[in-house]
């Protein structure tokens, strides 16, 4: 049974099922579930899969597409865009996760090493500054460190 979801932007909230474990592998579960109950599987190459995420991406463009910034940022109060929106980005995760499970692609380690690799890429402004700051701390440590040895 479901339940009203208090996190629903904008007009009537929907019924939202309950499921024990909402995690993505589950996720990835259930559309592998529905789409051999189907025996959708022969159609499911990582091509196929690719074109059909770019195709729901460009769906979800094309409700943003003349929207002014302002009132993209307001595109969730309305409750007919709001649903719009929603499907849209539940037909673009379905299809990334769909992808990820026939490339054997963890989705949630691959972000965060890709997090990594942009924080190492674009480091905080100034940053680079403190570590060269602290660099030349350490050299003057280890400085002190060796008129303080004793000589051989």
């Amino acid at each position: 049974m479901g339940r009203q979801d208090p996190r629903c932007h904008g007009g009537t909230p929907e019924p939202v099922t309950e499921h024990p474990d909402p995690g993505l592998a589950r996720l990835q579960r259930r559309l592998a579930e529905f789409a051999a109950a189907r025996n959708w599987q022969p159609y499911h190459t990582p091509k196929n899969l690719v074109a059909a995420l770019s195709v729901e991406a460009s769906e979800l463009v094309e409700i943003f597409q003349w929207l002014t910034p302002e009132e993209s940022a307001r595109v969730m109060d309305d409750p007919g865009t709001a649903h719009r929106v929603t499907d849209e980005v539940a037909d673009v995760l379905a299809y990334l996760l769909q992808l990820c499970e026939v490339l054997g692609i963890d989705p949630l380690a691959a972000l965060a090493a890709k997090i990594d690799r942009n924080e190492r890429r674009f480091p905080l402004p100034g940053a680079e500054d403190r570590d060269r700051d602290q660099d030349r701390g350490r050299g003057r440590d280890r400085d002190r460190g060796r008129d303080q040895q004793p000589e051989r």
